[in-house]
């Protein structure tokens, strides 16, 4: 029998290692990190698809505002009067900012400012009335798609826009549509509830190159003289029209002249 006394041991060492590879955590929390990214974007498509065109404009305000926040009155010079962020109503939904037109301190620059953040709920109480961002709409939904309201730093902005398939007026005349009277019925009545003075402005898209004759400064302006004789038909008192004015097609809202959009009307209450 060999003697095996001297054979050398060999002892084999298993090296485990712990959590390595394809076999770690890390890559599940990038995935989940990646799912839950992609659930958010689609729900914001789905909110923006959700949203009318006004809706959007809000929220694009809201987020890109045009005015300076401050949680004091003012922000830039000059004449516009501002509101303090902090109070019920913002200052970007009141539409206005900067400086008041009187120094702090002065007689009568709280009254001042009262009246015009008055006269901003009023023309936040007009745009719920016609496009319902607060609440029901007063325009029935086959024309409300129609109209567009904005406030700026001049007052709150109602344009009146035609369709492709509902135009306002005859086409290249001031002749109004049925569906124009109802919409300017439901401005005139709308804007009994302040007392300012108005606006209108007219614009028209562009005519094609071989147009012998181009005729967009008398569309325009006789289409908003239209709209103001309906205003008028509807109880606006002459005294509250302060202009009337045309202007062809040099402020188009497409970036395409001929769009049927561009043919519109502006009717601005204006802020005193």
């Amino acid at each position: 029998m060999a003697d095996n006394s001297n054979r050398p041991i060999i002892i084999k060492r298993k090296k485990v290692i712990a959590g390595g590879g394809h076999h770690g955590g890390a890559w599940k929390i990038a995935y989940a990190d990646f799912v839950t990214a992609m659930m958010a974007f689609f729900l914001l498509m789905w909110l923006i698809n959700a949203t009318s065109e006004e809706q959007r404009l809000g929220l694009a305000e809201y987020f890109s505002p045009t005015i300076p926040l401050n949680r004091i009155a003012g922000g830039g010079s000059h004449m516009f009067g501002g509101k303090n962020v902090t109070e019920e109503q913002i200052l970007s939904r009141s539409g206005r900012g900067g400086l008041p037109t009187q120094l702090a301190g002065t007689p009568g620059t709280e009254k001042s400012d009262d009246t015009a953040f008055r006269v901003s709920e009023k023309f936040v109480e007009i745009q719920d009335y016609l496009v319902g961002g607060g609440g029901e709409s007063f325009l029935k939904d086959n024309i409300k798609k129609h109209v567009v309201t904005r406030l700026t730093d001049e007052g709150l902005v109602i344009e009146l826009f035609a369709a492709e398939d509902e135009p306002l007026f005859v086409e290249g005349t001031a002749i109004p549509m049925p569906i124009t009277g109802d919409l300017v019925e439901i401005i005139a009545i709308a804007s009994h509830m302040v007392t300012s003075g108005i606006a209108i402005k007219g614009h028209v898209r562009s005519e094609p190159i071989v147009q012998r004759e181009s005729k967009v400064w008398d569309t325009s302006t006789d289409r908003a003289q239209a709209v103001r004789g309906m205003l008028q038909t509807y109880g606006v008192l002459p005294h509250r029209l302060h202009r009337v004015v045309g202007n062809a097609d040099r402020e188009l809202v497409s970036n395409m002249p001929r769009d049927v959009r561009n043919n519109r009307i502006e009717i601005i209450l204006l802020r005193d």
